[in-house]
């Protein structure tokens, strides 16, 4: 009986300390140590991880709280020598939604997205340091075929971009400036036959568009847009 009863103050003691330990304040009134928190007003893990001075250190992860249970819902791993975290994000069964760098909420550098049913890529894509897209991002079909590769700047569709059939096959082609439609486009059939094909200016059709069936065109449409004459005012 007395075995027991100082088990159960140590084990009371442990707990005491431990909680003592927790969500601690440096000297400067940063946080220091070991942090815990909750969600409000429940005994649910919010997150966990370490600080040195104010600053995080090593592994964070964070929570979902699903009737009443902690989820894992993402993981920050944090590095001396940068300041960006690697950051995972994870359903609620545990499998690896997206990884990338993250610098506070700025997603920075290459990020990959995954297909919700396989670990096969779903999404390539790279942001520039102010978290805007920047160069080729790739959408996948699920078999691993390409299914969209464009490019961006400054976070902006810019240049060209090609959207494929789940075959390979090119289904479209299009020109890109300042995220508006500019410049060549070109329509094909799941076969690969060219279907249409003319320009873009700002986003609307412009100039002569050209439309195929069986590989022969079939008609052309005029898009220029002709403006109204104003006769010139005679000078007094």
């Amino acid at each position: 009986m007395k075995q027991l009863i100082v088990i159960c103050f140590l084990i009371s003691g442990l707990s005491i300390l431990n909680a003592q330990t927790l969500n601690q304040f440096n000297e400067s009134g940063q946080r220091d140590g070991v942090w815990k928190k909750y969600f409000n007003g429940t005994k649910v893990l919010r997150y966990e991880g370490k600080f040195v001075n104010g600053k995080e250190v090593g592994l964070f992860k964070f929570y979902k709280n699903i009737k009443g249970v902690s989820v894992l819902s993402a993981t920050r791993l944090f590095n001396d020598s940068t300041t960006l975290a690697q950051v995972r994000f994870f359903t609620s069964k545990g499998k690896v939604i997206s990884e990338g760098n993250m610098r506070h909420k700025t997603y920075v550098g290459t990020w990959k997205y995954y297909q919700k049913d396989s670990d096969k890529l779903l999404i390539l894509e790279h942001y520039n340091t102010e978290g805007k897209l920047s160069g080729l991002r790739y959408v996948y079909y699920n078999n691993g075929q390409i299914a969209e590769e464009t490019n961006y700047s400054n976070g902006l569709l810019d240049g060209n971009a090609v959207y494929y059939s789940e075959k390979g096959v090119t289904l479209k082609t299009l020109t890109y400036k300042n995220n508006e439609l500019d410049g060549v486009a070109k329509f094909y059939d799941p076969k690969g036959n060219l279907l249409a094909e003319g320009h873009y200016r700002k986003g609307k059709k412009h100039g002569v568009w050209s439309y195929y069936e069986n590989a022969k065109l079939k008609e052309t449409k005029d898009f220029t847009v002709k403006g109204k004459y104003k006769p010139k005012k005679k000078s007094p």
